[in-house]
């Protein structure tokens, strides 16, 4: 059987590694935030000023970087889209605009895929944001504005696998569309908007009026009837609540199986009591059309699991419970 390295110095060995990569870049991003300067503005203008998309290109492992920045850019407030610089050649180019901005990343700045695309984008008059680290590139000198990455070594020790110009060039996108999202100031309801499955897009933009469709439930029970009526409406509707209403169906209050069964300890004629007798007359309300967060928010602090939902004329129209919030992810 082969020998296993468990050896306490070959663990100290891969930590130093690690810990010498971590620090190169980190140097890289910092030497690289010291240096931005009017190309920097020059792109976030000319980026908010664009009519069309930002289309970002790039091959090899400035195409998978250009990627991440396309979908960074494209769920903050920057309509973007990535173009395969190969597919490009054969077509997709199409996709191109004269009103368009194209990011361009090549860490040489003479990825033959890339240069290539050069001609026809300038025939089509969409603008060129060059992200490289040789300002004086094919695809520098053929851009209208050029981001130069620096020339950090790379962290590989071989000094060939792409890993510190990597690195600074995702902090270099992440930083430009940051700057974009504030320029535009973009709010956490735009988020929502373009991340609706997730957990932020639910807090952000469901309502309560969601809730009410998937359940339907809303247990009545009128002034004058009993409590043995109300645990019937109860138990057909599977709540551990009903809301009392009057004859025109106005709220009257809110009766729960909490308080039957502390009536219980009063007196043994609870099934017969009239359910306005018993009932919460002040109850936790919420209106139609509230988000479904605020809702939980407010059971959370009336410790309630249950809430009426109410509509402009103060008649309940629903009942929401506390697990149909839990079961969207709130």
């Amino acid at each position: 059987m082969p020998n296993s390295i468990s050896s306490t110095q070959g663990t100290t060995d891969y930590l130093r590694s690690m810990k010498e990569v971590l620090e190169k870049e980190a140097q890289a991003i910092l030497e690289l935030s010291g240096s931005l300067g009017e190309s920097m503005e020059e792109a976030i203008e000319l980026i908010l000023q664009c009519k069309g998309r930002v289309v970002i290109t790039g091959i090899g492992k400035s195409g998978i970087i250009g990627r991440k920045i396309n979908a960074t850019m494209a769920s903050t407030g920057t309509p973007s889209l990535f173009l395969h610089p190969s597919e490009g050649l054969h077509g997709d180019l199409g996709m191109v605009t004269r009103h368009d901005v194209v990011i361009a990343i090549s860490n040489s700045g003479e990825s033959d895929e890339v240069i290539n695309l050069i001609p026809s984008i300038k025939k089509i008059g969409a603008k060129m944001i060059a992200v490289v680290k040789n300002s004086q590139s094919t695809l520098a000198t053929n851009s209208d504005i050029v981001l130069n990455i620096g020339n950090a070594k790379e962290a590989c020790p071989l000094g060939l696998a792409p890993t510190t110009s990597t690195t600074v060039t995702l902090a270099l996108g992440d930083a430009l569309a940051v700057a974009l999202l504030e320029a535009r100031q973009f709010q956490p309801e735009d988020f929502a908007l373009y991340h609706p499955a997730g957990s932020l897009g639910r807090k952000l933009l469901l309502t309560v009026d969601n809730i009410v469709k998937t359940s339907q439930k809303n247990p009545l029970v009128f002034t004058g009837e009993t409590v043995k009526d109300a645990l019937f409406q109860m138990t057909a509707q599977g709540m551990g609540a009903a809301t009392v209403v009057d004859s025109h169906g106005f709220m009257v209050g809110i009766l729960t199986d909490g308080d039957i069964r502390r009536a219980f300890v009063l007196t043994d004629n609870v099934l017969e009591t009239k359910v306005e007798d018993l009932c919460n007359l002040t109850p936790v309300v919420i209106n139609e059309g509230t988000l479904a967060a605020k809702a939980l928010e407010l059971m959370e602090e009336s410790k309630v699991n249950v809430l009426p939902v109410i509509n402009e004329m103060k008649q309940p129209v629903a009942m929401i419970h506390l697990h149909d919030l839990v079961n969207l992810g709130l």
